[in-house]
């Protein structure tokens, strides 16, 4: 792979980014919605809940970290939808750009454009509404580590359906994370949910960040293993991803699919 190339990809995104404000801005105004509103509700739940118990980092740092696997995966999707937009996504491959470098560009564009977003959080978070990082200590590395694992694999899934099934099918990825959050268990224990819900939560990596976080607010310790485990489902989940983007990629050459590419098409 040539880094060089991995540069250019990331390059495309800095001066589409610098050049429309209508794209900054949305890299840290809804995740500054989302703190507010949940920090005022978490503010609301401590002064009518039993004392003792604090909602803040319950709640909001769930919400903190649940935004950022949502920056994650949509920093993914969207510098892949620039060049669908564009028609741009045949001239991108008809030069020498190899298909780890293209998906590793996207990948660190979204890295860079998430830190924005998780750096409004974080202020919002901790000058308005008292949050602490610190309270969960070093455990918030691997929590975060493990989110953004799992943001890139659904990235490049969702960037695989639109490649196979058309720009059209956009519409099918945005609601994969409200579709995920139910099962992770994002706002309440996994326990609380049926049996076969616990089941789909077991293979989502989301649910062992989510349940260690409630261990530490409750004073608890945080099973290492389970974290690890985690971790390893959302790095098979990555591979598993990237296979399939690579054999949609292939059978899109090998129809011919690739050349026909347009927003109405959806085969």
């Amino acid at each position: 792979m040539s880094f060089g190339r991995i540069l250019a990809v990331m390059l495309r995104q800095y001066y589409l980014i610098r050049g429309s404000l209508a794209r900054v801005v949305p890299l840290f105004a809804w995740a500054a919605v989302d703190m507010v509103l949940w920090g005022f509700l978490t503010r609301y739940l401590n002064t009518v809940a039993s004392p003792g118990f604090n909602f803040v980092p319950a709640l909001l740092g769930a919400v903190l970290l649940w935004d950022f696997f949502i920056r994650i995966m949509q920093g993914v999707t969207m510098a892949f939808f620039e060049d669908v937009w564009s028609r741009n996504f045949l001239n991108v491959f008809a030069t020498p750009l190899l298909i780890p470098e293209y998906v590793s560009g996207l990948v660190l564009s979204s890295m860079a454009t998430s830190v924005v977003g998780l750096v409004a959080m974080l202020l919002i978070a901790t000058f308005w509404f008292h949050l602490s990082v610190f309270v969960y200590g070093l455990m918030v590395i691997p929590f975060l580590l493990v989110l953004f694992l799992f943001g890139i694999a659904l990235g490049i899934l969702g960037c695989a359906l639109v490649l196979r099934f058309g720009p059209a099918s956009e519409w099918f990825i945005w609601p994969i994370p409200a579709l995920v959050s139910p099962f992770a268990g994002v706002l309440y224990p996994v326990s609380m949910l049926p049996q076969w819900m616990q089941w789909i939560a077991n293979i989502l990596p989301p649910s062992y960040v989510f349940e260690g976080l409630r261990k530490i607010v409750a004073g608890g310790g945080v099973s290492g293993g389970a974290l690890v485990l985690g971790a390893c489902l959302a790095v098979g989940y990555i591979f598993l991803a990237y296979g399939y983007f690579v054999k949609v990629y292939r059978h899109a050459l090998r129809t011919g699919l690739i050349a026909r590419y347009s927003a109405e098409n959806l085969s």
